[in-house]
């Protein structure tokens, strides 16, 4: 598998690093990268896994041969369930996996290089703080909405005016928990958002590849996930 040079985090702020990188490439395989993931699924093929690195990207592969592994494996087989059941169920149960899997990696380190109690205690927290992969796929993570422009720009802009601070700090306040449906991280007033008019899932324009000179001459917005969509047997 070629995910970069093996390392071996050793610190809790490593571990925690290590996890960011991993999910945030498993993230973009289940969402903004979800053809090619299903494409590479294919049930007539071995028993495949899906891996995330630390340099979040994403790898379908055949599980590691050496017995124990260097590291616990993600589940395995998840291509054979692809066409045994709907697209949307198929990639939450993928989620689903992904997360267990991530979780037993950051805590085998954990074990690996003596973390304490407090040390376990905090490193969970860390995560904890972190959406779940499931709940950025299936858009069930705690989010708040704006009903208003489906497109918003918040290019952070030196304001010298204190009536435009307290707009730009309301709406700080209104989005803070909104989080993005590709990589799962909250909302900034220094980036460029974007709202899918189908889902509703708000996105980083870099997430989607979404320029805002691009978004003015977008009527009606797509996130990635919807423009694939197709009826599957």
């Amino acid at each position: 598998m070629d995910g970069g040079a093996p390392y071996n985090p050793r610190t809790v702020e490593e571990v925690f690093r290590d996890f960011k990188g991993r999910r945030a490439g498993l993230i973009k395989a289940l969402t903004t990268d979800v053809e090619e993931f299903y494409q590479q699924c294919d049930p007539e093929k071995e028993n495949l896994c899906l891996y995330g690195f630390p340099s979040e990207q994403w790898e379908v592969n055949l599980p590691a041969e050496e017995v124990p592994p260097e590291l616990p494996e993600p589940a395995l087989g998840i291509n054979f369930a692809r066409d045994g059941m709907q697209e949307k169920d198929w990639l939450s149960l993928v989620a689903v996996h992904s997360d267990v899997w991530l979780l037993s990696v950051a805590f085998y380190f954990g074990a690996r290089f003596g973390f304490d109690k407090t040390d376990r205690k905090r490193l969970f927290n860390m995560i904890n703080d972190l959406p779940t992969i499931f709940e950025v796929v299936t858009g069930t993570a705690k989010k708040q909405r704006s009903s208003e422009p489906q497109i918003k720009s918040t290019k952070a802009v030196q304001s010298k005016d204190e009536d435009e601070e307290g707009l730009e700090e309301e709406d700080e306040e209104e989005h803070g928990e909104t989080l993005c449906g590709a990589c799962g991280e909250n909302y900034a007033s220094d980036e460029f958002w974007i709202c899918c008019d189908i889902c509703e899932k708000w996105f980083h324009g870099k997430c989607v590849k979404i320029t805002p000179a691009r978004a003015e001459h977008i009527k009606q917005y797509k996130c990635p996930s919807c423009s694939n969509k197709r009826i599957r047997p």
